[in-house]
């Protein structure tokens, strides 16, 4: 849950773990993509699958020129930055050093933190006990609302109120209440098809 005392210029990250796989979650499912887990988390959601994220103590500062070599080396054309809350960190000179050779950027975020870095694409997805900020709503490319229980389709309304008109909106089962939810979120999408399903297929398909 730590963040690492630093000044947070953003050269150096507390780097989780790299890896070269397919986006499996939102609009972009099944694109080739890096994938940079960022260390460091203060939201603390019940059902998180990536706890081993939320204390960045636990994780090595990395340089940014290191990442981004390791991005080119693997060959690929676009990275996915997440975490942890990955705006925890200033995001800046990682996406200008990508951006630089040609490397799209995307951005898994909460919102709850002040937007740093610029981005090809950014994918918004609220928790309900630390809101997003006020300025990142209409920034969001899609809005993904994690469901967990009955009453986070309520959530998904208001947070969509918020968003800009050509975002995409989500609704995604939380992993494991997958088989409890799925039947009443397919429901609720073809009630209310400005919505659409997002799963996490890398899962089915056993890929990080």
């Amino acid at each position: 849950m730590k963040k690492k005392e630093s000044d947070n210029s953003g050269l150096m990250l507390p780097l989780v773990e790299e890896f070269y796989s397919v986006q499996g979650e939102g609009c972009n499912t099944g694109r080739a993509a890096y994938f940079i887990r960022v260390g460091g988390c203060d939201i603390c959601c019940s059902w998180c699958d990536t706890r081993y994220s939320w204390n960045a103590e636990l994780h090595p500062m990395v340089a940014v020129e290191a990442i981004a070599a390791n991005v080119i080396a693997a060959g690929a054309d676009s990275v996915v930055v997440t975490g942890g809350e990955p705006l925890m960190w200033n995001m800046g000179p990682l996406c200008e050093l990508l951006r630089s050779k040609g490397i799209e950027t995307f951005l898994e975020t909460s919102g709850a933190y002040a937007l740093s870095g610029k981005w090809d694409w950014i994918t918004l997805s609220p928790k309900r006990n630390s809101p997003p900020l006020p300025g990142i709503w209409e920034m969001a490319d899609e809005l993904k609302v994690v469901i967990h229980d009955g009453i986070d389709f309520e959530e998904a309304e208001r947070y969509s109120r918020n968003v800009g008109p050509g975002c995409q909106l989500l609704l995604q089962p939380e992993w494991s209440r997958y088989r409890e939810m799925i039947e009443a979120i397919t429901e609720y999408v073809k009630k209310n098809t400005k919505w659409r399903v997002s799963l996490q297929a890398h899962k089915f398909m056993h890929i990080p």
